[in-house]
């Protein structure tokens, strides 16, 4: 099959994760027979300085034109001053709601090679697998009015949802809490918030279409405790916009680094995939991010918009296979002390392409 990727590394450590995910992708791609037609374009601070936006007109009719758009992260401090309609975040919003993906898929699981790495014992995070999906185009990040009036010294942002926008997240969540464990967490706060009703009695009404799955609900600021004393009970996350975002950043513990995170959105034009961390500028260019989150988020893309289900498999097992062989990244090297060999970004991903190739040769034979 074809696949038309477009790659937007961005600011930071993102060329150097996205360089490596490609190439652990047109690994697979030539093995499996598959084309896969990269283009790269700027977005954020890369795209500010040299194009004078966060966002050019050439990125987002090359992300239109693609079956999939690849980004790294965004970011840096010497653009803080910027207001926040000009910072590099501005055209990753921008982006999003281009491409009209409404649900965000934050895969988080438990390796347990890394249980040394988290700040949980072994024994709460041993078997963890949640998939959090976050709605990503409504709440406070897209939500109006908002403003900062620094002549007032106020600022305001607005949180709002419609019924149409929480039930579409919900119809996907639930398809995929079928193809699971078939339950399904809906976080909120509806104590409090009005907005909140609105989710959970929505989420109720689409609940009556998947009779099989096992609906519970939590309130966010439980579910943050919830998530580090038993992260095991739950299966698919349902959450708004900056619940989500926060939720599924803390599912870092469990996962042993904030590195390892892969994320997809889908339901709209083009699907959009990045790894969840930032673009770390403070590591920038001297060879010690890491690449797996990069790298698994490149299999999320051969199954969401390549439908290669088994490539994709592949991918996720050679990094398992990888973390059992000792491998690290100096993230994951923390508490090391059985001198496991500690990798730069380069040599992991060529680890990875390395053990995918002979995974994927042998399979074939």
């Amino acid at each position: 099959m074809k696949l038309k990727i477009l790659v937007t590394a961005g600011d930071g450590i993102g060329p150097e994760v996205t360089n490596e995910a490609v190439s652990v992708l047109h690994e697979v791609a030539e093995i499996g027979g598959h084309k896969l037609e990269i283009t790269a374009k700027r977005i954020g601070g890369v795209a500010i300085v040299k194009d004078g936006s966060p966002l050019p007109k050439d990125t987002l009719d090359a992300a239109l034109a693609s079956d999939a758009v690849l980004l790294g992260a965004v970011g840096g401090n010497e653009f803080n001053s910027l207001p926040p309609d000009k910072r590099p975040e501005a055209g990753l919003l921008q982006l999003r709601a281009a491409l009209g993906g409404f649900a965000n898929l934050r895969p988080a699981f438990a390796f347990k090679e890394l249980a040394v790495n988290s700040p949980l014992r072994p024994e709460i995070i041993d078997g963890a697998d949640i998939l959090f999906v976050r709605e990503l185009l409504g709440g406070l990040y897209f939500g109006a009015p908002r403003e900062w009036n620094k002549a007032k010294g106020e600022a305001w942002n607005t949180m709002r949802y419609t019924r149409e926008e929480v039930a579409r997240v919900s119809r996907i969540a639930f398809e995929l809490a079928m193809k699971r464990r078939k339950k399904l967490t809906s976080v909120d706060k509806a104590n409090v918030l009005e907005v909140s009703q609105l989710w959970r009695a929505t989420v109720n009404e689409v609940a009556a279409e998947f009779p099989a799955v096992t609906v519970e609900h939590q309130y966010v600021d439980a579910m943050s405790m919830h998530l580090m004393n038993q992260p095991r009970n739950y299966d698919v996350v349902l959450t708004e916009n900056l619940f989500g975002d926060i939720l599924s950043d803390e599912s870092a513990v469990i996962t042993g680094s904030l590195g390892m995170l892969p994320s997809a959105t889908i339901g709209g034009k083009v699907n959009l995939y990045e790894p969840v961390h930032g673009s770390a500028p403070d590591i920038a260019g001297k060879g010690l991010a890491n690449p797996l989150g990069a790298i698994l988020t490149g299999a999320l893309i051969l199954r969401h918009s390549g439908a290669l289900e088994a490539e994709a498999a592949a991918i996720e097992s050679a990094v398992r296979k990888v973390l059992e062989q000792g491998f690290r990244t100096p993230d994951l090297a923390r508490g090391n002390s059985q001198g496991l060999p500690v990798l730069s970004t380069k040599e992991m991903g060529a680890k990875v392409r390395e053990t995918v190739k002979s995974q994927l040769l042998a399979a074939s034979r």
